[in-house]
């Protein structure tokens, strides 16, 4: 079998060997005599699983000691609204910087719960770059600023953490988490969807300054409440095991490969090689993104019209690279370069388009 090069948003292309090893436990998972999907989540061998897991976030992420790290079903999408639930009063201020799709979900997740401040919004300017932080209007006694680390669609990403005073900083890093090292202790919260950069779909990781725990919130039912899957080990509910399990697969395979120093060097090499490519094709394709906001994880791009872009979709199919189709929203062409996908598959992508552009420009 040859696995073709995946460029998917989400659900994202996963390591092979965490697969291949998935494969090979599935029926019998250490030797019990049953996968791991059949096991029950309390029992001492999945406790073990799950711990492992935290323990290698922990340390592929530098977590510091006074964070904790959940392990939740409901994706990125849940947790937005669930930030607004546990940390802020009833109709009290959050601050929103909006870059793009997915910032704007944020908000409209939050909006029946707090009184939203948008800060800063770029898309006037067609979510084409990150609006320069003096140009924020940050409310005095916000319960936190949110921001999108990296937009999937849009192909911006905040280049460093901004500094934004007293209010906690929380962060979607759905699309960008590991793949670059990152300061923990600057963000009050980050949560992730898992299935870009850490695993497969149905589980998401939320990281949070255990002193944020303190806040009353809102009137929520416990399923809701950050605290109690604290206190439960995020088995406060049957959690989604499978899903953890190769989370936990794919997180042992980061750190086995040099980490996130490692990824951050690799997804520099593929974006660069892909930029280059744009850059140097005198106009034929063009990404639009300022070049101090282009994302390392996804590169939106544009051929001169739709029947070149949809030939170009059906050939690199057929030529074994997969998932290229821009999101509806914005249209064109996107390359997803997630911390799995290897240097070797920039490097398709990149010869597939000079010989596209040299037999239709």
């Amino acid at each position: 079998m040859t696995r073709a090069y995946n460029f998917s948003a989400g659900p994202a292309t996963l390591p092979e060997p965490v697969l291949r090893q998935a494969q090979a436990e599935m029926l019998d998972w250490n030797g019990i005599g049953a996968s791991i999907v059949e096991i029950s989540h309390r029992s001492a061998d999945f406790i073990a699983v799950a711990a492992e897991a935290e323990a290698d976030l922990r340390t592929l992420l530098a977590v510091p000691d006074d964070y904790a790290v959940l392990f939740l079903s409901g994706g990125a999408t849940s947790q937005q609204a669930l930030l607004a639930l546990n940390f802020a009063s009833p109709g009290q201020v959050a601050d929103y910087v909006v870059t793009g799709h997915w910032s704007k979900t944020a908000i409209r997740q939050a909006s029946p719960y707090v009184t939203v401040n948008v800060a800063a919004d770029s898309e006037a300017e067609g979510f084409r770059c990150i609006p320069a932080r003096d140009s924020w209007q940050l409310s005095s006694g916000a319960a936190y600023v949110h921001i999108t680390a990296n937009e999937t669609i849009h192909g911006v990403e905040f280049r460093g953490t901004p500094e934004i005073g007293d209010a906690p900083l929380f962060a979607d890093f759905s699309s960008s988490i590991a793949s670059e090292p990152v300061d923990i202790s600057k963000y009050g919260l980050i949560y992730a969807g898992a299935q870009k950069n850490l695993g497969p779909v149905g589980i998401a990781v939320v990281v949070i300054r255990r002193d944020l725990l303190e806040r009353s919130g809102q009137p929520r039912a416990d399923i809701f409440d950050y605290r109690s899957h604290v206190a439960r080990d995020s088995m406060l509910n049957t959690p989604p095991t499978w899903n953890w399990y190769l989370l936990g697969l794919t997180v042992k395979w980061m750190l086995a490969e040099g980490g996130a120093v490692e990824f951050a060097r690799r997804n520099a090499v593929k974006s660069g090689l892909v930029y280059a490519a744009i850059d140097d094709s005198g106009g034929f394709y063009r990404n639009e993104v300022a070049a101090e906001a282009r994302s390392r994880m996804n590169i939106p791009f544009f051929l001169p019209d739709e029947t070149l872009t949809a030939r170009f979709v059906a050939e690199s199919k057929a030529a074994g690279l997969l998932a290229l189709k821009g999101h509806k929203e914005v249209g064109g062409i996107r390359a997803s370069l997630y911390n799995a996908l290897p240097v070797e598959a920039a490097q398709a992508l990149v010869a597939f388009m000079r010989d596209f552009q040299q037999r239709n420009g």
